[in-house]
Formats: C-alpha cells, structure tokens, sequence
C-alpha cells in the first residue's frame, strides 16, 4: 500500500498485540514507524524506534509527540491504540472511582491529549490521519465494565468531533472497533473471569468465539489491517467513521 510511504506515523500501545501488528504492517509498507508504550522491554524487541512514555499523563503523550517529531519529522499519521482492558472493573454499583479515572485518563483523555498536539501541524500541511482503537464495546456496554464501555463510547465521539473539526485540512479522523481479540489485556480479562466462575481460560475464549458468525475470534493482524488502510492516502474519502473489525459480531 503505497499511501502511507515515507510518512511518519506514532503508534501507540505498539509494544504488543494490535499495536505491535500495526506498526509492523505500517513498517513494512514504507511508512517510518514511531512506537510508544509503557514497557521499554517489549518495544525493544520490535525492530522500530520508540520511546517509553506514560500515557495517562499530558506530559507523556507531549513526550511521546515531541520525541517523534525529533526523531523522524512532523506526525502525518496517529494511531491511539493504547489502552487500559476491563479485567479489573465491578458493576456499576461497586466500581472503585480510581477505576473510573484511570479508564478516563488512559482510554479518553490521551487521545484527546494527543490528537490536540499533532493537529496544529496537520492543519499546517494540510494532510493527516488520526485512527482510533475503540472496541465493540464502543457501541454495546459489557457487564461489568462500566468505565471501558463510556471510555470507548467518548473515544467516538472525540474521533467524530477531530473528523468535522479538521476535514477541510486534508484530515481524516476513524475508529476501529475491534471484537475479542486474544491480545495479552484480553488474555488478562479471560482469567479474570474464568476465575470469577470457575472455569478454565479456555473455555472462556471458546464461548468467547461462539459469539462470532465464524466460530472464532478476530487476530490482532486482521484489526491492524483496517488501521492500515485508515491510515494510508486511499482512505481519503473515509472520515467519522466507527468501523467493527468483529467478524459480523456485534461483541
């Protein structure tokens, strides 16, 4: 895919999982690939250069921006893929406020924080495009997730608003809305819950699997595929858009 060589894209959560897939794909189709996440031990191994940030603060993901930027030039393509699972979250009435925070701060705020830094320069070359990682839950709350189920759901309406706020700059602005994925922060959620009722992992991604047309769950490279393409120049006419990679599930 031609349209994304030679443009500088930042990838977020790219140390592992559907991160890691994306700035694989991107590399390999020429683009020059920035990773950040928190663990300098899995972006060692990625092959691309990166920087350790802590996204849940404004001055990691300035961080994460400015070393870019530094490094390799201006931003042309942002992908907020980072995030915080709901392995840990209660019901509603027994979800810990530090939880709800957290959620807000990681899965919310960063990319608000982030997409506010790259724009201005976008905005200046009249090109960009920012791709989001929502989740099905973006659209379908989960039990016991309330605060990852809002976050996703603002993610889409931050990702419409940069859509409708920057079009006329040359900038796209979408979301992927992946299904279960067995990444290692789903993986984390599949013991949780196996624990929970008393079942084993396996079983959980079995049932989890039995949600989809398929029979299975979606891979991270099938979802860093569709980032791929939000990300390249033929995507131009595709902007605000919320798109499933769920394999025709709506979970």
């Amino acid at each position: 895919m031609a349209g994304v060589e030679g443009r500088v894209a930042l990838v977020t959560g790219g140390g592992r999982g559907i991160g890691r897939a994306t700035a694989e794909l991107l590399g390999a189709r020429g683009a020059r690939v920035m990773c950040t996440a928190r663990s300098e031990q899995e972006l060692a191994t990625i092959g691309f250069d990166y920087v350790v940030a802590d996204l849940s603060m404004g001055d990691g993901c300035a961080l994460a921006v400015e070393q870019t930027q530094r490094r390799l030039g201006p931003i042309e393509i942002l992908v907020c893929n980072h995030g915080l699972g709901s392995a840990h979250e209660r019901v509603v009435w027994e979800q810990d406020p530090d939880d709800w925070r957290a959620s807000m701060r990681i899965n919310l705020d960063a990319p608000f924080y982030l997409s506010k830094l790259v724009l201005p320069g976008m905005i200046e070359r009249q090109y960009g495009r920012i791709v989001y990682t929502s989740s099905t839950a973006g659209l379908v709350a989960e039990h016991s997730g309330s605060a990852y189920t809002s976050a996703k759901h603002g993610l889409l309406g931050l990702m419409r608003s940069v859509a409708v706020d920057a079009g006329a700059h040359g900038i796209t602005a979408n979301a992927v809305l992946p299904g279960w994925v067995r990444t290692e922060m789903a993986e984390r959620s599949a013991g949780e819950e196996a624990k929970d009722r008393g079942v084993t992992t396996d079983q959980v991604w079995e049932e989890r699997a039995r949600l989809y047309p398929p029979g299975r769950v979606a891979t991270a490279r099938e979802v860093a595929e569709m980032i791929a393409f939000l990300a390249s120049e033929e995507s131009s006419g595709v902007s605000g858009e919320a798109i499933r990679v769920a394999l025709g599930g709506v979970s």
